[in-house]
């Protein structure tokens, strides 16, 4: 069973596959040597891991290393080629999850989509009715919810450009609450964003690695809640019924709307009411609840540490900014928005979202040569340069696990950017004298990587 954890390097494609399989015993690949009991734990930062990652790769001379933290064995496979030869073709075997004690067991997450083992007979349908709700034709429906947001966040950020980052949250809040459960987002501080955004944090609070002891120590979550030191087993009962109202909520209002007659078409609408006709049993309103919650977790975090890094990269990279704009300019004009049919006829634009993910992707990986310069023409042939391989194959995933909302993903994130690009012009701040300030630059090292502005 692997899990599959992307991880940024300097130089390297790193991913992160932690192995528990049972199977005869093969040589190890290559790696530091570990302490008797505590394994590499000694060795490995509490932030920027990837960084000792690419070390290690250098060190051994091999495209895949190992190391161990206790009784956990971890490979990082540190090239696209390994990458792809595991995780995509090979994917009837790699394409698991480990078990989190404290997040799937303690805290009941065992069948979010995210997590369920890809063996478990839901899991194929999880898969199948994401990819009806958010395959390319399904994405076309979404077209008036698009639009409406996107102007509503160029309309924020004009009236007040110092809380952009609040605007980014509340865009990505409410176009995939919208699409989601028919919930229209009012303002900054609305009900099922903050909820959703407190999930995040108790999310990461739970899964940073080596925090919970009963994940290294499966045996202790059965010791009583009432016990010195089992405080872990008390704040997990706080944590599973937070997160329960997370998933339970919002679909349970979705639900009510539909049966009053008064909603608004979503993905938990249509699948609550099945072209056939026929009344859903508990089974299966339960897999569109936890598909439902999926979206959201997928695509509203992810999103906005997307547009936060567009935003950090066009202050820093003020002619890569006017190159797009000028491009804007030329195709589509001055007197309406860029729309997803125009984005073939954008390459440069569409090429600054790609640098974008690629020198700061959501999942945190570093990818090809000269990896941190922001360079959007390595995207573009030029006459006896091919272009650079695309990081869309890589930052939605591999195999059974590949984001089955990745063109929701492409779609949503162009409409959004090339907009700001088409109407804003984004600087540095300026102090009290009118001097720019350079941004200070913070990445999270969490389950999505997102940038502090």
């Amino acid at each position: 069973m692997f899990f599959t954890s992307l991880v940024c390097a300097s130089a390297l494609l790193c991913f992160c596959c932690f192995v528990t399989r049972s199977a005869p015993r093969r040589p190890l690949p290559p790696g530091p040597e570990p302490k008797f009991f505590s394994g590499n734990v000694h060795q490995l930062p509490r932030s920027e891991a990837w960084k000792v990652f690419a070390k290690w790769s250098e060190t051994f001379k091999s495209p895949i290393v190992f190391y161990r933290i206790f009784g956990r064995k971890f490979v990082v496979l540190n090239t696209f080629k390994a990458a792809n030869d595991l995780l995509e073709a090979r994917s009837n075997i790699y394409s698991d999850r480990p078990m989190a004690w404290m997040y799937n067991e303690l805290v009941n997450r065992k069948m979010g989509v995210f997590f369920i083992s890809s063996q478990h007979p839901r899991f194929k349908a999880y898969r199948r009715l994401l990819h009806a709700g958010l395959n390319p034709r399904a994405v076309g429906y979404y077209d008036e919810i698009l639009d409406d947001e996107r102007r509503t966040l160029l309309r924020n950020l004009k009236s007040k450009p110092d809380d952009f980052m609040a605007h980014l949250r509340r865009a990505a809040g409410g176009i995939i609450l919208k699409v989601t459960y028919g919930w229209t987002v009012a303002d900054k501080d609305d009900y099922l964003v903050s909820l959703m955004e407190q999930s995040f944090a108790m999310a990461v609070e739970i899964m940073t690695p080596g925090r919970r002891l009963v994940d290294v120590f499966p045996l202790l979550r059965f010791i009583p809640s009432w016990l010195p030191g089992a405080g872990f087993k008390r704040k997990a009962a706080v944590w599973r019924e937070q997160l329960s109202e997370v998933t339970g909520k919002p679909y349970a209002w979705a639900k009510a709307q539909l049966e009053s007659g008064n909603y608004v078409a979503s993905f938990t609408s249509k699948h609550l009411s099945p072209e056939d006709g026929h009344t859903l049993n508990s089974e299966e309103e339960d897999i569109i609840k936890w598909c439902s919650a999926a979206l959201y977790v997928g695509g509203a975090d992810t999103t906005v540490s997307g547009l936060a890094s567009f935003v950090l990269f066009m202050t820093m990279y003020p002619d890569v900014q006017r190159r797009a704009q000028a491009e804007i300019d030329e195709v589509v004009g001055k007197d309406r928005l860029p729309t997803w049919a125009d984005e073939a006829s954008l390459p440069y634009v569409s090429s600054v979202i790609k640098e974008v993910l690629r020198v700061a992707p959501v999942g945190r990986l570093g990818l090809y040569p000269d990896p941190m310069t922001f360079n959007p023409s390595r995207f573009l042939a030029t006459p006896g340069q091919p272009p650079q391989q695309d990081p869309y194959k890589l930052v939605f995933g591999f195999g059974r696990r590949v984001c089955p909302g990745a063109h929701f993903a492409q779609v949503t994130l162009f409409l959004s950017i090339a907009s700001i690009l088409a109407t804003f012009d984004i600087c540095k701040a300026v102090d009290d004298q009118g001097r720019e300030v350079d941004p200070v630059i913070e990445y999270s090292s969490g389950v999505t990587k997102s940038v502090s502005l």
